[in-house]
C-alpha cells in the first residue's frame, strides 16, 4: 500500500462525506415509515441516518435512542423532544448539549441534573406544573 498525499486523502475524505449525505437506503430495519439511511431501526417514522432507533420520529442523525421525537445528533437517550446533542439523557424538552440528566426544559449544556426548566433547578412538582402550563401556551 502506498502512502497517501495530503490532497489525495482530502479528496477521497470529501468523497465518502458525500456518499453518506446521499445514502437513502435503510438497513435491517423493521417497520420503519419514510425513513432514509436508517441502520438497525425499529418502528421509526420520517427519521433520516438513526442507528439502532426504536419509536423515534422525525429524528435526524440520533443512535441508540428511543421513543424520541424532532431530535438531532443525540446518543442513548429516552422519551426527549426537540432536542440536539444530548446524551444519554431522558425526558428532555427542548434541550441542547445535556449529559446524563432526566426531566429537563429548554437546558443547555447541564451534566446530571434533574427537573430544570431554563438551568434552574425545581422540586418535582413545580417542574411539572410549569412544564405543563408552558406546553399549552406553546400549542
Amino acid at each position: 500500500m502506498s502512502i497517501l498525499s495530503l490532497r489525495e486523502f482530502e479528496s477521497r475524505f470529501s468523497e465518502l462525506v458525500k456518499m453518506r449525505s446521499r445514502r437513502t437506503e435503510n438497513v435491517a430495519c423493521l417497520g420503519c415509515e419514510r425513513c432514509e439511511g436508517c441502520v438497525e431501526a425499529i418502528f421509526c417514522t420520517d427519521c433520516r441516518a438513526v442507528t439502532r432507533g426504536q419509536y423515534c420520529e422525525r429524528c435526524t442523525d440520533c443512535t441508540d435512542c428511543s421513543h424520541c421525537s424532532d431530535c438531532k445528533g443525540c446518543l442513548g437517550c429516552s422519551h426527549c423532544e426537540d432536542c440536539e446533542s444530548c446524551l444519554t439523557s431522558a425526558y428532555l424538552l427542548r434541550c441542547v448539549a445535556m449529559r446524563g440528566c432526566t426531566y429537563c426544559f429548554g437546558c443547555v449544556g447541564l451534566s446530571g441534573k434533574d427537573f430544570h426548566i431554563l438551568n434552574e433547578p425545581y422540586d418535582r412538582a413545580t417542574y411539572f406544573a410549569t412544564v405543563e402550563a408552558l406546553q399549552k401556551q406553546l400549542r
